[in-house]
């Protein structure tokens, strides 16, 4: 009997290596995906064992009503990054809105020619608040599409625009009535920043809804397929018969809506009407869309992440404040964490090229 020695089947060292070393990367671009959610989680488990009294229901609350007005911001500033673009007037846009809206509440509408003032009822005004939002994000995307106007450039200068007018609708000074009188029918501007239904505040039940419309839009409808397709190619969406112009100008107008919307809960809140209202909420916007994993070149990116980025920077923050950190280092906290954001975009990206060549 003799016996034959048969070569072993195996896998090539140099394939295993590789396979290894792509599943590593895999892993990582998991985590980068999640990144937003890992922090979230972190930020609990850290907070609570800081201080006994973060996870109880009452500073959730306040918490998640903080969060409701950024991740709002945040969800109109998403729409515009997923098409390659950048919001930085939304800020400005929530301050104008909050002083046209308290002006109407608190002193009404001045007719001269007719000698009279003529107040309008809670919804008629929130009504032209959110109008007003429409309107001037509608200006930016107009700069952009027709006039050829880098979206930076457009929105910065929107953000000065927005804010100047904002001050010389009260001359720098403030509408501190905005209860209103009920012989005016003007009552009840409290209840979308002050008033809860079924013990949860009105802006967390709107930061829901903004949400999960939000979500449907972008996930569900053709216009959402048509805002990714544009920020991931424009040129091809051209071709595919997209109106990329159109696109981009709706984009700018939810935008300016959603900050019309976060300025006129921020203003019920306060009771008052300030010019500097919503002052530097770009930048958590921005960075609440970015640690939630919108890319910032365009054409990735979830509103859900979105929202989960927005109580990132939320909950970091009232955490910072709860546990006594100084309010410099506050600053200097946020300013680290929307560079990572950024850091971490740009690995993601590198990660998702590596996948793509293989």
């Amino acid at each position: 009997m003799k016996i034959i020695d048969r070569p072993r089947v195996g896998v090539p060292a140099e394939q295993v290596t590789s396979t290894i070393a792509f599943n590593r990367i895999r892993v990582g671009m998991l985590l980068l995906r999640l990144r937003a959610l890992i922090a979230l989680i972190v930020l609990i488990i850290v907070f609570s064992f800081l201080s006994p009294s973060y996870l109880t229901a009452g500073n959730l609350i306040v918490m998640t009503r903080h969060v409701a007005i950024n991740a709002i911001l945040a969800i109109g500033q998403t729409f515009v990054i997923l098409t390659g673009g950048i919001d930085l007037s939304v800020g400005s846009i929530a301050g104008i809105t909050g002083m046209i809206s308290g002006g109407l509440l608190d002193q009404g509408l001045a007719l001269p020619i007719f000698g009279v003032v003529v107040f309008f009822s809670v919804p008629v005004v929130i009504a032209i608040g959110l109008l007003v939002g429409i309107v001037f994000g509608g200006v930016n995307g107009l700069a952009i599409t027709r006039f050829r106007v880098a979206p930076f450039i457009a929105t910065l200068g929107m953000l000065y625009v927005a804010r100047g007018l904002a001050e010389l609708r009260s001359n720098g000074g403030t509408f501190p009535n905005l209860a209103g009188r009920s012989g005016l029918g003007n009552t009840g501007f409290e209840f979308i920043g002050v008033d809860s239904v079924l013990g949860i505040p009105v802006g967390i039940w709107l930061m829901v809804l903004f949400g999960v419309v939000a979500a449907l839009i972008a996930a569900r409808t053709p216009f959402g397929r048509r805002v990714y397709a544009v920020g991931g190619n424009a040129r091809a969406a051209v071709l595919s018969g997209i109106r990329v112009n159109r696109i981009k100008l709706a984009v700018y107008m939810i935008s300016g809506f959603c900050a019309a919307m976060a300025g006129l809960i921020l203003t019920s809140e306060l009771g008052a009407a300030y010019p500097d209202t919503a002052t530097t909420y770009e930048l958590n916007a921005i960075a609440a869309a970015v640690l939630g994993g919108t890319s910032l070149s365009g054409g990735k990116g979830t509103i859900v992440g979105t929202i989960i980025g927005a109580f990132v920077i939320g909950f970091l923050s009232d955490g910072l404040v709860l546990v006594g950190v100084s309010t410099f280092w506050q600053l200097v906290v946020k300013g680290a964490v929307i560079v990572l954001a950024v850091v971490l975009d740009q690995a993601q990206e590198r990660l998702q090229a590596r996948i793509t060549l293989r």
